[in-house]
C-alpha cells in the first residue's frame, strides 16, 4: 500500500501577474514529518495553501490519496472580539461536529483541557495554538499541515510544543507539513526540510541541507549551525535526501549551546 497522501509534479503558482511559486514538485507520506523554510516573501504560505486545495496552482499537477482527510492550522485566524465565544464553541464550528468526548479528549492530548469553558479572547498566543491545533486534529487526519504553529508562542515554551508535534504521526498515522521560520527549532521534529525561495532550493535530511551551498547562500553560516539544536529520535534512519528507511535506528544530533530552556507553552 502506498503512503504517499500528496504529489506536487511541476507546479506552478502565479497571482496578479507575479511568479510566486515555479517548478515544484514534492511527495508528502503518512508517517513522514516534513518542515518547510525559507525567508520571508518565499512562497511557504502559498504553497501550503495550494497543498490544502484553498489556492489553485496555474499549471502542473496535485495528486491527492483517496479519501484524503486534511487537518489544517493556519498561520493566523483572527476572530471578532464582540462575539462571546469559548473554546468548546469554537471547536465545534467545525464540520466534522465532534462530540463533546471528542472535545475532551483531544484538549487533553495537546495539554489544553483546562480551556474547554475559557473564553477563546483571553488565552496566551501559546493556549491558542493548542486549541488550533486540536481544531486541526479533531478532523483525524491523514496529513496534518501546519502554517507557523509557533506563532504567538515565546521561546521558552517551543521546545515542548515541537516534542508534541514529533509524537503525532505515530499516534495519529499521519504525516505533517510545517512551516516554520524558527532555524534553531526545526531540527526538534522533523524528517525532512525543504528550503524553499519561489522554488525548491534544496531538500533532504536536515543535516544535509544545512551543509548545501544554496541554503547557506540564504541563511549564512549561523543558520547552518543553528539547524541541529535539538536531539531527534526517531525508530528509522534517513539518506542524504531524507527518504525514510527501516529497520529502527536512533539519530542523535547533538544539541549546540542554546538560550533555550524547557518552559510551558502556556506563557
Amino acid at each position: 500500500m502506498s503512503h504517499v497522501l500528496v504529489q506536487l509534479k511541476q507546479l506552478n503558482l502565479q497571482l496578479n501577474q507575479r511568479v510566486i511559486l515555479r517548478d515544484i514538485s514534492l511527495e508528502l507520506q503518512r508517517g513522514e514529518i516534513v518542515t518547510l523554510i525559507g525567508p520571508n516573501g518565499s512562497g511557504k504560505s502559498s504553497l501550503v495553501k495550494v497543498v490544502v486545495g484553498l489556492l489553485k496552482a496555474s499549471s502542473g499537477l496535485r495528486v491527492l490519496a483517496p479519501k484524503l482527510r486534511i487537518g489544517y492550522m493556519p498561520q493566523a485566524l483572527k476572530l471578532d472580539k464582540s462575539l462571546p465565544l469559548t473554546v468548546r464553541h469554537f471547536l465545534q464550528l467545525s464540520k466534522t461536529k465532534p462530540r463533546p468526548i471528542d472535545l475532551l479528549i483531544t484538549l487533553n492530548e495537546v495539554g489544553a483541557e483546562k480551556l474547554l469553558d475559557s473564553s477563546v479572547h483571553t488565552l496566551s498566543g501559546g493556549e491558542w495554538q493548542r486549541v488550533l491545533l486540536a481544531r486541526a486534529l479533531l478532523q483525524k487526519p491523514d496529513l496534518l499541515v501546519l502554517d507557523e504553529p509557533m506563532q504567538g508562542v515565546d521561546l521558552t515554551g517551543q521546545e515542548e510544543l515541537y516534542k508534541l508535534l514529533a509524537a503525532l504521526p505515530k499516534k495519529y498515522d499521519c504525516g505533517v507539513l510545517m512551516v516554520s521560520h524558527d532555524l534553531h527549532l526545526v531540527m526538534a521534529a522533523t524528517d525532512k526540510v525543504i528550503c524553499l525561495n519561489g522554488h525548491i532550493c534544496c531538500h533532504g535530511h536536515p543535516q544535509a541541507v544545512s551543509n548545501h551551498p544554496e541554503y547557506l547562500r540564504l541563511f549564512g553560516l549561523q543558520g547552518s549551525q543553528g539547524l541541529a539544536v535539538y536531539s531527534h529520535h526517531h525508530d528509522h534512519q534517513h539518506d542524504a535526501h531524507g527518504c525514510i528507511h527501516e529497520p529502527a535506528a536512533v539519530i542523535d544530533i547533538r544539541k549546540t549551546p542554546s538560550p533555550l530552556g524547557r518552559g510551558d507553552l502556556n506563557r
